[in-house]
């Protein structure tokens, strides 16, 4: 895979504060071999003004109704052309060698499948632990910005579920890896691919909510039953704190 071609898929829905620097951070790429993809949930409030400002830029967009975060992404995967796939959050930026150290691991790794990428979120995140997954989200760095997959890899493991509305990348991550035994790796931890921005999708999940669908997502993927649901009390009770903060916040917008 010389000088593969690199998708980057973004999915937006009225986020014109930060869809602009999203498109720069793709346009500052030292490695220029990309087509950047932006499906747009039909926004209504001036980003599709910024994607028509650079509509000489991005590679392909589109507004349009979709059916949530998941399939606006399967929308993104059907129509790239790449080599290799990845995934950039309307909110979240590349720093400038991100594309540089995809190609570069692509390319003298060939018996890759996938790459998490060090991110910078909360705090630097890096490395890849598959062994987790069977009972945590924290195998990987992240899957906006840090996460890159072979086109053919990618066909081969199938598109997100939109069955479920928070962690279909988990599941996805769960089929790449476990069902069909995808051979992964981390960058390097002073390589970092960019910057994470915690006020998305994942900032407003009740903690309940997300627990359940990862459980459901387990499940549905033939874990052990006694085993998920020993991981889902300890990670509970763990989390007992959270659970009820959620709670009182929820009645208090009852009350309101």
């Amino acid at each position: 895979m010389e000088n593969p071609k690199i998708s980057i898929i973004t999915v937006v829905k009225n986020n014109k504060d930060d869809i602009e620097n999203n498109i720069k951070s793709v346009l500052d790429q030292s490695y220029k071999n990309y087509e950047h993809i932006i499906i747009d949930g039909l926004s209504k409030d001036g980003t599709v003004n910024v994607l028509k400002k650079y509509h000489n830029n991005i590679h392909y967009w589109i507004s349009e109704n979709d059916a949530g975060l998941y399939d606006a992404m399967n929308k993104g995967i059907k129509v790239a052309s790449g080599d290799i796939i990845g995934i950039l959050n309307s909110d979240d930026i590349f720093y400038k060698d991100a594309l540089l150290f995809v190609k570069k691991y692509f390319e003298k790794n060939k018996d890759i499948d996938f790459l998490f990428g060090t991110v910078n979120k909360y705090k630097k995140l890096s490395g890849y632990n598959p062994k987790k997954i069977f009972w945590s989200f924290g195998f990987y760095t992240s899957h906006s910005v840090g996460f890159f997959i072979k086109n053919k890899s990618q066909q081969k493991v199938g598109f997100y579920n939109t069955k479920y509305k928070y962690s279909a990348d988990y599941d996805l991550f769960y089929r790449m890896i476990v069902k069909y035994k995808m051979h992964g790796m981390a960058s390097g931890e002073d390589e970092v691919f960019g910057k994470f921005n915690s006020g998305g999708l994942s900032s407003r999940i009740r903690f309940i909510d997300y627990l359940k669908e990862n459980t459901q997502i387990r499940l549905d993927n033939g874990q052990n039953k006694l085993i998920v649901y020993f991981i889902f009390v300890i990670r509970f009770l763990k989390n007992l704190s959270k659970i009820l903060k959620d709670l009182i916040k929820k009645k208090n917008k009852i009350n309101e």
